[in-house]
């Protein structure tokens, strides 16, 4: 993956999830109403939940909080009902984008995404037309404490692991979607505190993106994107740089 770094995208986004955190706990809530609702209330027999529960903690969210969303999706409290839906489509540039969304109302939704999408330059396309450029995968971020890259690669790989990257600030794991839980396991194992676990959309292939204003518009899409109420997660096959995207970042 020559020339893109997770890790770089990852602490660039700490402080816009700091200044969003009202958001992102709608986010949450909504990831715990649907797992719960599908899979049961027990975090212990729903994977899905656990995973949930455990990123709003990582988040901060109260266990009030986190309780009445699970009573949500179960139907002891007020329902709210969430359809999972994915939007696929191209920002300026070739790029392609996978967006993934959590919505009481999909004509809403749908709406507002093409018209990110129209706004940013980009466009939307068909079902299909993005998905074969990506595939599933596991992906956990977190702190290194004061482990090092060399003690966590031995375990990590023989958990599944297929990428590291590892700065003294955070570190990405990537492996195949069934690695997930032993891919956790690992991690906590070597005393490393989780950000985040997730399955995630990667790409097969990336678009080389070159100049601070080229990545800035690829960006500013994937913000906008990832700023609405519904999106839960963008995914986009755009290379950029570390010192392109820090530079791009920068401009605002």
């Amino acid at each position: 993956m020559a020339g893109h770094s997770h890790a770089a995208n990852v602490m660039y986004k700490k402080a816009a999830v700091d200044r969003k955190r009202a958001v992102l706990f709608s986010k949450i809530a909504r990831l715990i109403i649907v797992a719960a609702r599908t899979g049961g209330g027990d975090p212990d027999g729903n994977i899905r939940l656990k995973f949930a529960v455990e990123k709003a903690r990582a988040a901060n969210m109260t266990n009030d909080a986190i309780k009445r969303a699970i009573q949500k999706g179960t139907g002891e409290g007020a329902t709210e009902v969430y359809d999972e839906v994915s939007y696929e489509g191209y920002a300026p540039g070739g790029v392609a984008v996978m967006v993934t969304a959590l919505t009481n109302n999909r004509a809403r939704t749908a709406g507002d995404v093409r018209n990110i999408f129209a706004r940013r330059g980009g466009s939307v396309g068909t079902p299909g037309s993005v998905a074969w450029q990506f595939t599933k995968k596991a992906l956990l971020q977190g702190e290194p404490g004061e482990r090092t890259e060399d003690e966590a690669l031995s375990a990590l790989l023989d958990a599944g692991a297929e990428e590291l990257e590892w700065t003294k600030e955070v570190f990405v794991v990537i492996g195949p979607p069934e690695s997930l839980s032993a891919l956790r396991a690992a991690v906590e194992g070597l005393g490393l505190r989780i950000a985040s676990s997730e399955l995630a959309w990667e790409p097969a292939n990336r678009v080389p993106v070159e100049g601070a204003e080229a990545a800035r518009t690829v960006l500013g899409l994937v913000d906008e994107l990832e700023d609405h109420d519904d999106v839960q997660s963008v995914a986009v096959n755009a290379d950029i740089p570390d010192e392109v995207m820090a530079a791009a970042r920068a401009a605002g």
